[in-house]
């Protein structure tokens, strides 16, 4: 296997993103474990960042 130390969401569909930022909000809120609403929070910063826009309106986008 090719090893790799970062990975491409370019094939992510916008349904999957949404699924996965919610499944992550998900687990924290029944596990109480930081490192998945850190996790999820680090995604939508670096995601908003490169849409040029607020995690709000990043959101909604993801939920059209």
């Amino acid at each position: 296997m090719d090893q790799f130390d970062k990975i491409s969401i370019d094939q992510i569909s916008k349904r999957d993103l949404l699924l996965i930022l919610k499944s992550l909000e998900y687990t924290f809120e029944n596990t109480k474990i930081e490192e998945f609403i850190n996790l999820r929070n680090n995604m939508i910063k670096e995601l908003c960042f490169l849409a040029d826009t607020n995690e709000e309106d990043f959101l909604k986008y993801l939920e059209k």
